[in-house]
């Protein structure tokens, strides 16, 4: 293996087609700075990745979605009554994997048009077990009567069978409501227009803040074998940071002819999931230690071939309960993805996402959430933030890879045995994936704070007192007596808004932001660069308007569409007078409306396109 020169490595995207774009640069007068080699990214010498290296890189995406949907089942299923379901925990996962498999290709092909990968988030946890910790209503049909008549459930022989479905429902009822509303405010324009409000000051506070949003389940799953997990975070270390510039001296899979021989790849880096976790895996089972919890312990009712649909088992409940922690979910799954939709844009050093990709991804994040609680989730779909964070620790992002994930979703929803296999993978192994992942978000959201003036002293209270008041009502709600108002459903809604620390940290950031007056330059909104940039830095933003209208423009045989599409839902499409569709139109000499711009030292344009497919 051969070592690279010790420089900063840049993060590459890799196109949908998977390939880097290997045009040739236009000529350009010589320049005196001497390029840096690390900037050249190693697809373009190796040339388009294949399907084997994709496959790979998908798996390690499973691997840290698996992260999540253990997580999140598990602390629901925990939190919920006594007894047994009527149905296996593996075709609940079978079911989210399903729906989550849906939504990550719809969102890649006419949705946001980014990378990312569609995972039941935190956020539509902490909505759910509010619902479920509550006094829960017990169904009982009337005689005579069709229809369900709910009354509480007060003494402990209500724990039962009945009681814990009906639970579940209420759950996936809430997921419906989230999924509808969310898609309305998707189709209506709201997000597109609020995101346009969100500058650095907004975003970063809640990338800081969903990094630290997952630390007590990240503690309960490593908690179980603190020698495994630790394990598994050093030879993740190793291998993404210490061996990230190790190369493979060529890519063996590559024909002879196709490319040169010299090529290299930095496979410790790419594989820096995928290596630690089976490494770890491998001495797990050799020590003969199993972590899987009872709650989604193996059962034989789960079948080999499963076709999902919706009322399987039954309907959603709604109730009033569930209509406000589906408009918790909504609000909370909305915030945290628009923050992955700017983090993954500035990671594969794109523009920010315009408007119409945030109208179409929130629209058909809802659309997936509405599946989900169809199926009988419990938990909706949203834009992964741990998955984000791969993209940032192995710096390789590709629309193929994303589509590959959607597939093997799908696959693995489709037979409940094979998804079940994802329960195998030892807790502090998925803890310790988890707390890389969620380690990195928060380090990029720190970094995001250079884009504004940090040292002023509105920005430095809009900071601390956006993330301090995030992570301190949840907290305090955790303490203090339970939240009564004397109407159950209002107590559902506030308590779970008080405690989603993303939602809140977005909201706070938002209206400091817009509400305390601040210049342009000092709000992180204006074109004028800290002095470390350099001048052909300062000219991202003007290159990023034709990329921007490139990169998120709906594919070629949905472009027909437009026209047919209804006047109130135009926000879904770019307006052909401005391709960036981004507030304010042309700006001024010295003023820019990039709201995230690149970062690090600046890469031939070709190792950054996203092409369209």
């Amino acid at each position: 293996m051969s070592r690279s020169h010790p420089h900063p490595v840049q993060l590459q995207s890799m196109g949908p087609q998977d390939a880097l774009a290997t045009l040739p640069p236009p000529p350009l007068p010589p320049q005196p700075a001497v390029q840096n080699p690390s900037s050249h990214p190693w697809a373009s010498q190796c040339g388009p990745p294949p399907w084997g290296l994709s496959c790979l890189l998908a798996l390690q995406h499973i691997l840290v979605l698996a992260s999540l949907l253990c997580v999140s089942h598990l602390l629901l299923l925990q939190n919920l009554p006594q007894g047994e379901l009527s149905y296996s925990p593996a075709q609940l996962l079978a079911s989210s994997l399903f729906s989550c498999g849906v939504s990550t290709t719809l969102q890649i092909w006419i949705g946001s048009r980014l990378p990312l990968v569609q995972a039941p988030s935190l956020e539509f946890l902490v909505p759910a077990l509010v619902l479920t910790s509550q006094k829960l209503p017990l169904a009982i049909r009337t005689p005579g009567n069709s229809s369900l008549v709910l009354r509480l459930c007060g003494g402990p022989g209500c724990h039962g069978l009945a009681l814990r479905n009906t639970s579940l429902r209420e759950v996936s009822g809430a997921v419906v409501v989230s999924g509808v509303l969310q898609g309305t405010l998707g189709l209506l324009g709201s997000p597109g227009h609020l995101f346009s409000h969100c500058g650095p000051l907004v975003l970063a506070p809640s990338l800081v803040v969903a990094g630290f949003s997952a630390h007590r389940e990240v503690s309960l799953f490593c908690s179980t074998h603190w020698g495994l997990a630790l394990l598994l975070i050093l030879v993740m270390v190793i291998c993404s940071q210490h061996l990230g510039s190790c190369q493979l001296p060529r890519c063996p899979w590559r024909p002879a002819s196709a490319s040169s021989p010299h090529t290299h790849i930095p496979v410790f880096r790419l594989l820096s999931v995928l290596i630690p976790v089976a490494c770890v895996w491998i001495i797990s089972a050799l020590l003969g230690l199993s972590f899987i919890p009872p709650e989604l312990s193996a059962s034989p009712k789960a079948p080999w071939i499963w076709l999902p649909h919706p009322g399987e088992w039954d309907w959603p409940l709604l109730t009033p309960r569930a209509v406000a922690a589906g408009i918790s979910m909504a609000l909370a799954a909305s915030t945290s993805s628009l923050g992955c939709y700017a983090l993954c844009g500035r990671l594969l050093q794109l523009p920010s996402p315009p408007p119409h990709a945030c109208n179409r991804g929130l629209s058909l994040e809802g659309l997936g959430s509405v599946l989900a609680g169809l199926l009988g989730s419990p938990l909706g779909t949203a834009s992964s933030f741990p998955n984000v964070g791969t993209v940032s620790l192995i710096q390789a992002g590709s629309r193929r890879v994303a589509h590959l994930v959607g597939l093997l979703c799908v696959g693995l929803g489709l037979s409940p045995r094979l998804a079940q296999l994802l329960t195998t993978i030892p807790l502090p192994v998925l803890g310790g994936v988890l707390g890389v992942t969620q380690a990195v978000v928060l380090s990029t959201g720190f970094s995001s704070f250079h884009l504004a003036d940090i040292d002023s002293g509105r920005n430095v209270f809009i900071v601390g007192f956006s993330v301090f008041m995030a992570l301190l009502l949840p907290r305090w709600l955790q303490e203090a007596p339970v939240l009564s108002t004397g109407w159950s459903p209002l107590d559902v809604l506030l308590r779970s808004l008080l405690t989603e620390p993303i939602f809140l940290a977005g909201l706070l950031g938002f209206l400091l932001e817009n509400t305390i007056p601040g210049t342009r330059l000092e709000r992180g909104l204006g074109q004028g660069l800290p002095s470390p940039f350099s001048t052909q830095e300062a000219q991202v933003p003007q290159k990023s308007r034709e990329k921007a209208a490139k990169e998120y423009q709906l594919p070629f045989p949905t472009q027909n569409w437009s026209p047919c599409i209804p006047q109130p839902f135009r926000c879904l499409c770019p307006l052909p007078e401005d391709p960036r569709n981004e507030e304010g139109g042309a700006c001024e000499p010295g003023e820019t409306a990039d709201l995230l711009l690149g970062f690090g030292e600046q890469c031939p344009e070709s190792s950054r396109e996203l092409r369209s497919q």
